[in-house]
């Protein structure tokens, strides 16, 4: 059981920017995908949950063995898939509430709740992560912190709980105090039941959550995969030293 990718080669407006991806993440792991900007890395992301701006040139993306290629995000969804945006947006007018209830009914279409079963189950995530019940009342993201719409997107991650999620840099923009309080809530949601692929620029975020597999992204290909150890280098000696990097030396740490 795993999100797949193979050989994938994506363009956006006739120009390639992912040259033949290839990651597998299985259930109960979770995958740090790290590289400088401009390497591809919310490319890959916005492929897997089918924006149309996003052409998929070849290759595939499977969901435990079946190609989602053809869906759209909804029905990608459905299938357990979750993206945590980057740069989450508001929505003037649609509470934090109608919008949770909403997006877990689309992601459950076959079984859904009656208002109280929600209710329930939705002071439950917000409890697991610490969050307030006055936050569902809040137009969705309006006027919402940094910390408070990366918060957001956990609690939707936490209410629908996909098979395999993806985090597009849930931790750019964020203090020290919110980096905690969002690595603590990925933490609460990682388990043998759900795949993770956490999305990173820099590796602070890898202090306080600890991924199985480190990937390196450069120029649209994964140019070099190891274990945490990874992440440690690149904090030490940036991205240079790694076989197929030809660009400026980066840190990955600021």
């Amino acid at each position: 059981m795993s999100l797949e990718v193979r050989e994938l080669h994506v363009a956006v407006e006739g120009k390639e920017i992912l040259r033949g991806v290839n990651l597998k993440v299985g259930k109960g792991e979770v995958h740090a995908l790290m590289g400088p900007n401009g390497s591809g890395k919310s490319t890959l992301a916005y492929t897997l949950m089918g924006h149309p701006k996003y052409q998929v040139t070849s290759g595939d993306i499977l969901v435990d063995g079946e190609s989602i290629l053809t869906l759209t995000p909804d029905k990608r969804a459905r299938k357990g898939l979750f993206l945590a945006f980057q740069y989450p947006v508001s929505v003037q007018g649609v509470s934090m509430f109608s919008f949770l209830r909403a997006a877990y009914n689309s992601a459950h279409a076959q079984s859904q709740p009656t208002i109280f079963e929600f209710k329930e189950k939705l002071n439950e995530k917000l409890k697991m992560l610490g969050m307030g019940e006055e936050i569902l009342n809040r137009y969705l993201n309006e006027g919402f912190s940094g910390g408070e719409k990366k918060r957001a997107e956990i609690l939707q991650m936490a209410l629908i709980e996909p098979k395999y999620a993806v985090l597009d840099e849930t931790d750019s923009g964020l203090d020290i105090d919110a980096l905690r309080i969002v690595a603590e809530g990925i933490n609460k949601l990682s388990g043998p039941e759900r795949g993770i692929l956490l999305i990173t620029h820099y590796q602070r975020i890898l202090r306080y959550v600890k991924p199985q597999f480190v990937h390196v992204m450069y120029e649209g290909k994964i140019i070099e995969s190891g274990g945490e150890e990874l992440s440690r280098l690149l904090e030490e000696k940036g991205y240079s030293w790694i076989k197929g990097y030809k660009g400026e030396e980066v840190s990955a740490e600021v």
